[in-house]
């Protein structure tokens, strides 16, 4: 582990210096905005956000960050472990509004088209409290762009793929300098009935005699695992001067989801139905406005989600029995005003408040209730949080910048102790831009409305998880003119974090959450950007990224025989890699995409079983795209290998995953005439 991590750090000092040489002299260099002072920020490039259009946003971070995105199989539950830290601790916002249920407490990544995100990036640790609370582990920061005046736009893109996956992208839009709009739509259906070997089940081979001989896994479909995913999304801007503009953005989807069999699942034959139903509404409304020194941003927002969940199975009488119905419906209300002024071109202060509104009810019926009469369980709850925070930031030097943070927050009717962040970074070495950073905070992150009022099982007494973390690292950037630039980084980060929340099994036979204690997550990440311009129509990239990430539970024991203690936290891998390429010859492109993720543990113990263990795995993906120009429009077609070499993985236990498929893509981009 020591010599990988040597060789890395090596790796990216040896290519700074030689690049160095080979350039003689540096005549770009970056200035960081006062804003971004000691922020350790991700930013993903349109190349990585459109790779392939029928991406997922949980697609885009698995293929381009050392992220870890924890998959349960194809157009399915897909949540994101940042820093060794569990899907609750990372905070997601879309154009300012939180993403992140208050209900469920993290968000699904696999129903956010990259289609519909133009901007997106990640704040690592400490980086978040910049943006919101409670992101333990980070934050990821997505926004559409605006509407750009630049007279009509339209653009077509229809997709067709392996297990008879359909994909249609449409959008269109018009903006000058008073006005602007643009309306997107996308559409995704498939059986997704891959193929796949089961790894859980045996087959006996007999002779003659019916003796077993041999045994063999058999190859089983994706039974039950049909989509279909609908999103539109609209968006205004209205600009009546330069110091003001402002913007609505509406985003509509409808999904259903059917949940393919377990790979346990010995009942295949036996009809069942296993659904999940959503209806989704998010609504942002922004207005900014500037006066001299000062900057004004206000927003409202509002969310609203319907969920219903159906599991109905035939127990052989030819009658499909209800086993579980679950509907829940989440409206929360959003508005937030920021203060901005700049005090010199060395100082900026900034003070904002958010409030969040939500209304939560939750709710299954069971169907043996009393007499017969089925009985409604859940829960109906309101909570208003809010959170205010006021930074200033200070550059004394061209070299030295400052910057600190508070943040106070609460959540019904608890108030939790302040957030404090402190920020730091100092230019070492112009010639390269050689910049070490460092910040520290401390964080909370409070119970969603399931830890706290599930039933049964919810824990009205928990406490919020407490966390602070340490960041220490360096970035460089090279350039000359555009033939040549190099980029990277490496950070150590430290995390402790106590009261970490886990639902346990109770002796009354359901599962409750406790805060069952500590946990210190550590670690490496490091990044490295190449791009060339080798020759004349030539353009090549290549960009790495890797994370070592353990993650300990600290203790203490909750019983004589916990194993746990010691041991690294379930699904998360220690180490995470990414890899991209791309090179391009005139119309030409040739993408290539690698990711890896170690071996991650089941069970708190840590046992290295079957079933205690998922194996490591290489994702390779290939995407070959000719772009061809005619006199009425442009066509681009694109041609994309998931799985190249039919790697045969699991991200989940149980959860199966395809093989090798395929994916085409026609573009048409009519050739409007704009003044």
């Amino acid at each position: 582990m020591k010599r990988l991590l040597t060789f890395i750090t090596v790796l990216a000092m040896t290519l700074a210096v030689s690049a160095q040489r080979e350039l003689d002299e540096v005549v770009v260099r970056a200035t960081r905005p006062l804003s971004e002072i000691g922020v350790h920020k991700t930013v993903f490039d349109s190349v990585a956000l459109k790779q392939s259009v029928a991406q997922s946003m949980a697609d885009v971070l698995s293929n381009n960050s050392a992220l870890f995105v924890k998959n349960y199989g194809r157009a399915t539950l897909s949540t994101v472990s940042f820093r060794g830290t569990s899907p609750s601790h990372t905070q997601v916002t879309w154009n300012g509004m939180k993403l992140t249920s208050p209900m469920l407490g993290m968000t699904d990544f696999s129903t956010i088209p990259s289609f519909f995100i133009d901007n997106a990036s990640l704040l690592h640790g400490t980086s978040s409290v910049n943006e919101t609370g409670g992101g333990l582990g980070g934050a990821v920061r997505l926004a559409t762009a605006t509407v750009p005046a630049d007279g009509w736009q339209a653009t077509y893109t229809q997709g067709i793929g392996s297990f008879s996956t359909f994909d249609e992208f449409a959008k269109v839009g018009y903006g000058d300098d008073r006005w602007g709009f643009s309306t997107r739509i996308a559409y995704a259906s498939s059986p997704n009935d891959y193929k796949y070997v089961n790894h859980d089940k045996k087959e006996n081979i007999y002779d003659d005699n019916h003796n077993i001989i041999d045994q063999y896994h058999p190859t089983e479909r994706n039974r039950s695992g049909q989509y279909h995913d609908f999103n539109i999304l609209q968006e205004l801007r209205y600009s009546p001067n330069s110091r003001n503009n402002g913007s609505l953005a509406v985003w509509y989807t409808n999904s259903s989801r059917h949940l393919p069999l377990l790979t346990t699942d010995y009942t295949s034959s036996t009809p069942f139905l296993n659904r999940q139903h959503e209806q989704s509404l998010r609504a942002v409304v922004s207005w900014r406005i500037i006066s001299g020194k000062f900057r004004t941003d206000l927003r409202a927002g509002y969310t609203h989600t319907a969920m219903a969940y159906d599991y109905q199975r035939d127990p052989g009488n030819g009658i499909m029995a209800v086993m579980t119905r679950s509907r829940s419906y989440v409206n929360s209300f959003y508005e937030q005003a920021e203060l901005q002024y700049v005090l010199s071109s060395k100082w900026i202060f900034t003070a904002g408040l958010t409030a969040y509104e939500h209304l939560v009810a939750s709710h299954d019926m069971q169907v043996n209730g009393v007499d017969g009469v089925p009985a409604r369980v859940g829960y109906d709850k309101h909570r208003t949080d809010l959170s205010g925070a006021l930074t200033l930031r200070w550059q004394p030097t061209d070299r030295l910048g400052l910057s600190a943070v508070v943040r106070q927050e609460s959540y019904g009717e608890k108030i939790a102790p302040p957030i404090p962040a402190f920020f730091t970074d100092f230019i070492i070495l112009r010639s390269i831009n050689l910049v070490a950073k460092g910040s520290v905070s401390r964080n909370y992150h409070h119970p969603s409305l399931n830890d706290q009022y599930f039933m049964p099982g919810g824990n009205i007494n928990l406490r919020s998880e407490k966390g602070v973390t340490y960041d220490l690292g360096t970035t460089f950037a090279i350039s000359r003119s555009s033939r040549c630039a190099v980029e990277g980084g490496v950070t150590w980060f430290d995390s402790r974090i106590t009261d970490w929340i886990s639902w346990l099994p109770t002796t009354k036979g359901f599962f409750s959450p406790r805060n069952v204690g500590s946990v210190h997550a550590y670690g490496i990440e490091s990044n490295l950007r190449i791009k060339l311009v080798p020759a004349k129509e030539w353009d090549a990239s290549v960009s790495f990224n890797y994370s070592w990430t353990p993650s300990i539970n600290k203790g203490p024991a909750m019983s004589e025989g916990d194993r746990s203690v010691g041991q690294q936290l379930p699904y998360i891998p220690r180490h995470s890699a990414t890899a991209n390429g791309s090179l391009s010859y005139r119309s030409w492109t040739l993408t290539y995409t690698w990711n890896y993720y170690s071996r991650r543990f089941t069970m708190t113990s840590n046992e290295n079983t079957i079933t205690g263990a998922l194996p490591t795995y290489f994702m390779n993906n290939l995407i070959l795209e000719k772009k061809i120009t005619t006199r009425p429009l442009y066509l681009n077609l694109k041609l994309a290998v998931n799985n190249l070499f039919n790697e045969d993985y699991v991200s989940v236990l149980s959860r199966p995953m395809p093989g090798i498929n395929y994916e085409f893509f026609i573009t048409f981009t009519p050739r409007l005439k704009n003044k």
